[in-house]
Parts: structure tokens; sequence; C-alpha cells
């Protein structure tokens, strides 16, 4: 795991933010065990084999959480973006179906 993602999840405030991170963090990594992980455009970026895989971006009350390589897959309601990569905003008392998320993050990285 990357120091500088480790600490910029550590710094996020309200400490809700940090523990839905720490959550889809060890996510990717149990869904994708060879992601390398870095801060890039002031976020976290998860990369399988050089490609972006997933991003984890904090806004001022949510998480959104990215999901990139989604052309041509089915899709959830409740999910945004466009084809190619799609997000799904997380707030504060929102629970998350994260084996809904890993799903789709191992279905979108397959071809990566």
């Amino acid at each position: 795991m990357n120091h500088e993602v480790t600490a910029f999840i550590e710094k996020m405030d309200p400490s809700w933010k940090a523990d839905v991170s720490n959550q889809l963090r060890q996510m990717v990594h149990e869904c994708i065990p060879e992601a390398e992980e870095r801060i890039q455009y002031k976020k976290p970026h998860f990369l399988k084999n050089g490609h972006y895989a997933a991003v984890i971006s904090p806004s001022k009350d949510a998480i959104a959480f990215m999901i990139m390589n989604t052309s041509g897959m089915k899709v959830p309601n409740g999910f945004q973006g466009p084809e190619e990569r799609k997000w799904l905003k997380i707030k504060e008392g929102d629970s998350p179906d994260y084996k809904l998320l890993s799903e789709l993050l191992k279905e979108a990285s397959s071809s990566l």
C-alpha cells in the first residue's frame, strides 16, 4: 500500500469519509490484488496493468467511488457518469453495497 494514499485517507475530515475510503481501498485490493495505488489529481487512484481501474474522490459532503472501463456493462440505478466510467456518491449515513461494488469492479477490471 502506498504511504501517500494512507496519509491522504487519514487526513480526511469528518472521520466517516476516512472510514468509507478505507473500506473502499480494502475492497479494491481484494478485487484486484495486483492493483497499484497512487495520489493523482489530488485523489487516490488504483491501477491494474498501468490502466485506471478505480478512483476514490472526496467532496464536501460525499465520497464518490468511480469504476473505470464500464463501457458495455449493465450498471444499476444510482450510479452516474458516462458509459466508460461510472461513480456512486456515498454520503454520511449511507450503507453502500460493497458486494455489488466488488462485483462491478471485478467485471470492469477483468479486461485490463
